[in-house]
């Protein structure tokens, strides 16, 4: 306890010393730190309140308080989620053509948050119960989620993502991800906790009435308003995005780079089979709402969701630990299996209707809500890992592109989300088993028939058609998170083998500098004793594993035993490191092997032939090529992909040739980027003249000088004009250039593969820089320190400074 009381106290005079400033190798001070996570509280207030009110096929506000059948409910969802086709790619189009000096997320942040706020309180404000025809209320809820599509979706993005830019560092981003994480998870939570309270005060208890919403949503909506103009005005971005990166790639380019990648399906796949697993989520409320004739009150009902959703905080504790130990594949699949496990509980509950069963739901809830939370950590960790393993086999960091392709699940979502609302119409929520039980619904609720018949979901306060929507529930819960799990046990990618392509992505990287003339001294020194400690641990002799567990077991004293698992485990940690090893000098010595010689020679002859090259070669002789690659060893990991790749590369020759004696009579010229210097130029020519023009018609406004604000205006709608020109010629660029690389792969591929075995010959070059490289990053590190030594003196002399004022406001007092 003293030590935490110690670090508490460390972490309050850091805060005091760094709060407008960052610590010594940090790019945040703990202003922006809190303003971004403390302020998140607010955020997530409104998006708490949107995401609630957002369309889905089981929306219990939709479709319980507002009153719209499991049916027509799919129906808009289906046309909301064809909406936002157009709708996210114009978002995609205004944020990567973004140039503002105030950054890229954090004025869409700010100018979002008001309309979005506005759009939940018009939506909870509007009188659905005055409203009897149902596609009235079908019409005005898809109006209001078009609005949130555009409006909401650009507030979340920029909130989410404006951490990327708050900090280059990975670590402090990881850092300060981990404090958002758990303060702004205390909105939704206290949200939650004062649905039940304020229900009991204003609606008798029914969490169904939109008075509720009514209340709580608006003020939720405001604060989230207030909270995003303080984390606009304390924080600042601090990476401008290249120029290049605002080349776009089109869908179907998109589709072929993400397409080979493995992992990404495979966990796609589980998102996409396993969309039965969620029919549970309601479970709780409805048994809260529809089955409470024991008599559970607000008050426990609160503190029974509260513990429920605590057992998200023990799963994101324990993920690490269980990822350190097992690794990410086995966690995934053992986490998921377990929550199989714990909803297969539920069945026997439901089927038994005991007492209070809302405590045995709960219960087993709480087991679920554990083995989902590991995703929160696991999600995150495996994305990450199928960037960097597509950045390995192609080549390119394309972070983006997964977004794009993964609008193929939302299809996919569209179509399968209709199952559970025709399931739900089938056990009889509708309106016309609904009419049928109204007088009994009536005579168990005290509703008046109005309110009665404004929910087809009513029908669950009949116990008989309950029992039998919480069975099927359950069985399809089951069902779904059996499935969800099935897909894993397909992901491959081990802890080591990323290990091994993060180093040899680190090498890439080192070659690439190099050939450019962009080498720096940390990544020489951290990329030489890397390559040199895996050439000597290559040459090492792996130890015996299986002897070394016999030992263990054979231990004839707890000290010995001790000692044995030590030894074990750092044999294990030596092994691992012996294959990454192994692993590392295969791609530093990949160029003289059989496979990669045959490469080059290919991409020699190609690159020489130059873009007439890609149709000089017959078909017969491409299919040979194509046959020799299929013929490539696959026997390890690396030879698959390998093998892989040159399939790959025979195939795109081939389909160049084709196209390119198909639409251009065989003759294609290469295409000129610089073109994107002088577009990008008359950009910031246009936005520094607009802006000055914005400023000078500000000031004309205070000074109602009318004809000069005439005159402004006209030039500043010239500017506008030239800027949409200009615009148009930049797509049209960016379409001549993705299409010419589509075209031209294969010649631009080759000259990348030469370039890059031209670039690994100087090894021993930049071996050479290390010494002198490692002087100068001795001393960087030397002034570093020194500059941190002097920052904590001076958070010393603070801390005695403000230990005197205390001393000597105690003495004043006295």
């Amino acid at each position: 306890m003293v030590l935490d009381i110690s670090k508490i106290k460390n972490t309050v005079s850091d805060a005091k010393v760094y709060w407008k400033r960052p610590m010594p190798g940090k790019y945040m001070p703990f202003r922006e730190i809190f303003a971004y996570s403390f302020g998140g509280i607010g955020i997530y207030f409104l998006i708490y309140c949107v995401q609630q009110l957002t369309l889905s096929s089981t929306n219990v506000i939709i479709g319980n308080a507002i009153g719209i059948s499991p049916t027509i409910m799919y129906i808009i969802y289906v046309i909301s989620i064809i909406i936002s086709f157009p709708a996210t790619a114009l978002r995609a189009t205004i944020i990567d053509n973004a140039r503002s000096k105030k950054g890229k997320y954090r004025p869409y942040m700010l100018y979002m948050a008001l309309p979005s706020c506005l759009l939940v309180v018009g939506m909870v404000m509007v009188p659905y119960e005055k409203i009897s025809n149902q596609i009235v209320k079908a019409v005005i809820v898809l109006l209001f989620n078009i609005g949130f599509q555009f409006f909401y979706m650009f507030f979340y993005d920029a909130y989410e993502n404006l951490i990327m830019v708050l900090s280059p560092d990975t670590q402090e981003r990881a850092d300060v991800l981990a404090i958002k994480s758990v303060v702004y998870s205390l909105a939704p939570s206290i949200a939650s906790a004062l649905l039940p309270l304020v229900a009991q005060a204003l609606t008798n208890g029914d969490l169904y009435d939109m008075k509720l919403y009514r209340v709580l949503y608006p003020p939720f909506a405001i604060l989230g308003v207030i909270c995003s103009v303080y984390i606009y005005a304390n924080t600042q971005e601090k990476i401008v995005q290249a120029r290049t990166h605002v080349v776009q790639i089109k869908f179907m380019d998109a589709i072929r780079a993400v397409a080979k990648n493995k992992l990404f399906w495979v966990i796609s796949l589980a998102g996409w089979v396993g969309f039965l697993e969620n029919t549970y989520g309601n479970m709780l409320q409805w048994c809260y709402q529809y089955h409470n004739e024991n008599g559970i009150n607000a008050g426990v009902y609160t503190v029974i969701t509260m513990v429920v959703a605590n057992a998200n905080l023990w799963g994101m504790l324990a993920a690490p630990f269980a990822i350190r130990k097992w690794g990410k594949k086995n966690v995934l699949i053992i986490t998921n299996a377990v929550n199989a496990c714990f909803l297969a509980l539920l069945y026997p509950v439901v089927q038994a209707e005991p007492a209070k069963m809302i405590i045995f739901i709960a219960a087993i809830l709480f087991g679920n809500y554990l083995m989902t939370s590991f995703g929160v950590i696991l999600g995150p960790a495996v994305n990450a890992d199928i960037r960097d393993y597509q950045q390995y086999i192609t080549g390119e960091r394309i972070d983006g592109m997964f977004a794009t392709v993964g609008l193929i699940g939302t299809v996919i979502t569209m179509g399968t989300s209709g199952i559970v609302p025709a399931v739900y119409e089938k056990l009889g929520i509708n309106e016309t088993v609904l009419a049928q039980h109204a007088d009994e619904i009536m005579s168990i609720t005290g509703k008046s028939m109005e309110d009665v018949m404004n929910s087809p979901y009513n029908v669950l306060y009949i116990n008989d058609i309950f029992k039998n929507v919480f069975v099927v529930i359950v069985v399809l819960s089951i069902v779904g998170a059996v499935l969800n799990f099935i897909p894993y046990f397909f992901y491959d990618m081990t802890e080591l083998r990323q290990r091994s392509i993060v180093k040899i992505l680190q090498i890439r990287a080192m070659f690439e500098d190099y050939g450019n003339g962009v080498l720096n001294d940390k990544d020489i020194v951290s990329t030489i004793e890397m390559i040199e400690e895996s050439s000597e641990l290559a040459k090492t002799q792996p130890k015996d594993i299986k002897e070394m567990k016999l030992a263990v077991k054979n231990s004839s004293s707890s000290a010995e035993k001790k000692a044995a698992k030590k030894a074990l485990k750092e044999s294990v940690t030596l092994n691992e490191n012996i294959e990454i090893s192994k692993i590392v000098m295969e791609e530093i010595n990949k160029f003289d092997s059989p496979e990669w010689q045959y490469k080059l020679s290919e991409a020699r002859k190609l690159y020489e032939a130059g873009l007439s090259g890609l149709t000089s070669d017959s078909m017969q002789t491409l299919n040979e090529v194509l046959a020799k690659a299929k013929a490539m060893p696959k026997n390890t990991k690396v030879e698959k992909e390998e093998r892989s790749s040159a399939i790959e590369s025979a195939k795109a020759r081939i389909y160049s040739k084709k196209q390119i004696e198909l639409k251009h009579n065989g003759v294609i010229e290469e295409f000129d980027v610089r073109i994107f210097e002088t577009l990008f130029e008359r950009e910031d020519d246009n936005l520094a003249k607009r802006t000055q023009l914005e400023e000078k018609l500000s000031l004309a406004k205070k000074a109602k000088d009318a004809e000069q604000i005439e005159a402004l205006k006209n030039q500043i709608k010239e500017l506008k004009q030239e800027k949409k020109v200009n615009d148009a010629e930049i797509k049209k660029a960016t379409d001549e250039n993705s299409y010419y690389s589509r075209l031209a792969k294969p010649y631009i591929d080759a000259k990348k593969l030469l370039t890059q075995a031209e670039n690994y010959q100087h090894y021993e070059d930049i071996k050479a820089m290390y010494d002198e490289a490692k002087i100068r990053y001795d001393e960087a590190l030397r002034l570093e320190e020194e500059r941190a030594r002097a920052l904590e003196a001076e958070q010393k002399a603070m801390k005695e400074k403000l230990k005197k004022e205390k001393a000597e406001n105690k003495a004043n007092k006295k």
